[in-house]
């Protein structure tokens, strides 16, 4: 195991190593091994290069969690039901891992829940979810709020893990009709001992929200807003800080809805996607966001003129940023790399080989090492993959891969994840 003060050293290394010039780095780029399915995706990757996320099982009628270790990939198994996933980054460093699976227990209210729009749509509604945590070969379901379902996202080498559980009160702003939400959720952080559970405040007028991300040093983000649907959207009318008690909006990019922080690192710098316009009205029209104390929330834009959509999911110590970035309706999309004020298309850093088109990168450690969603191009496969740095190569970098279509089968769980599946309207 990695020590804490070197996580420490990582953080101070941010602010005073050089960054090597852009054209001496490059990625060596490995697809991710599969659990029998032909979708896969890395979610998140630690400083020991662990990588965890979610691997179909045969039919693709299932997911489960999983975690990728020395090119292995292992199955953690679910709570009783069909589905699992670990859906956001992992920052912990000790062999913990949080995430969502299904109990076998049918939702009294038949709710969709968040983790519906994580797990293969056949199977996605048919049991309660709850948030889960992992280590070393246990799983653990994480209590709620008394409500019924619970998601955990976010965990940090402390034990703390946050995330998002449902009380027992049906609220009038939650979207019953579109996403059948009946209950309240509320933002909380489970731990450091195994059953601490603490609901975190939400701003005046709000009644649900979710914390989505923590760092080492007290910081938690997430959303604040109404009930409305557990992804997002209203839900997530706020972007909001937690520290020390309080809560705190950390403004938006125009819009007035979809503020959702994705990540924060040591430095309190955070990362995630906002509505750019207040006309879009809740109809997604996103873009990636930084935000630190010092300059507030800003716009980080789009790879290419001809995209309208990105999102950044991942932070590390040395402010490098990574995500996607897609033309209208999803269509196209590339993963990103962002630092030092500039985006890049991570495909164009990629050395030659077969890395296929990478479409989402998902999380970036502090050795600089990516993870996410690639398209295999033998298979057509949706595959995980990682990605190292590969400094002072001599090797050329891969031409730029441009206006690849996603498959449908990617659009359709890439829209699934945001409630869109049924939405007409997105640019």
């Amino acid at each position: 195991m990695r020590p804490l003060p070197h996580i420490v050293l990582a953080a101070a290394c941010a602010a005073a190593c050089p960054m090597l010039a852009w054209s001496q780095v490059q990625y060596s780029v490995v697809h991710l091994s599969a659990l029998g399915g032909t979708f896969s995706s890395g979610n998140s990757v630690n400083d020991l290069g662990l990588v965890s996320g979610v691997s179909n099982q045969p039919g693709d009628q299932s997911g489960h969690a999983a975690l990728w270790l020395n090119g292995a990939v292992h199955d953690l198994g679910t709570l009783g039901g069909l589905n699992s996933d670990i859906q956001w980054p992992a920052k912990n460093n000790f062999g913990l891992l949080a995430g969502i699976a299904q109990t076998g227990q049918p939702d009294p209210l038949g709710e969709g829940w968040s983790c519906s729009a994580f797990f293969p749509s056949a199977t996605a509604t048919s049991s309660t979810c709850l948030g889960f945590v992992w280590a070393w070969g246990t799983m653990r379901a994480l209590p709620t709020l008394g409500g019924n379902n619970g998601f955990a996202a976010g965990v940090n080498d402390l034990g703390q893990i946050t995330g998002w559980a449902e009380n027992t009160i049906q609220d009038p702003t939650c979207d019953t009709v579109n996403s059948g939400q009946v209950l309240q959720f509320r933002p909380v952080v489970w731990g450091p001992d195994p059953n601490q559970l603490r609901e975190l405040p939400l701003l005046t007028g709000d009644t649900s929200g979710a914390a989505t991300a923590l760092n080492d040093v007290g910081q938690m983000v997430g959303i604040s807003g109404l009930c409305d649907q557990a992804v997002g959207r209203f839900s997530a009318r706020h972007a909001v800080l937690w520290q020390n008690g309080t809560v705190t909006d950390i403004g938006n990019l125009g819009g007035v809805a979809w503020h959702t922080p994705m990540a924060i690192n040591l430095q309190g710098h955070v990362v995630g996607f906002s509505n750019v316009s207040a006309s879009d009205g809740g109809h997604l029209h996103e873009h990636a966001f930084l935000w630190t104390r010092n300059a507030g929330m800003q716009d980080l834009g789009t790879l290419y003129p001809g995209d309208v959509h990105s999102q950044a999911f991942g932070i590390n110590a040395r402010d490098q940023v990574v995500g996607l970035s897609c033309t209208a309706h999803f269509a196209s999309c590339h993963a990103f790399l962002w630092e030092n004020g500039r985006m890049t298309d991570l495909n164009t850093l990629a050395t030659q080989g077969d890395a296929g088109l990478l479409a989402q990168a998902l999380d970036i450690n502090d050795e600089g090492e990516i993870t996410g969603l690639a398209i295999d191009p033998v298979t057509g496969d949706q595959v995980g993959f990682l990605a190292k740095p590969v400094y002072g190569a001599a090797g050329r970098h891969r031409d730029a891969v441009r206006n690849v279509s996603m498959p449908d089968a990617m659009r359709t769980q890439f829209l699934r994840r945001l409630k869109l599946d049924r939405e007409s309207s997105i640019p």
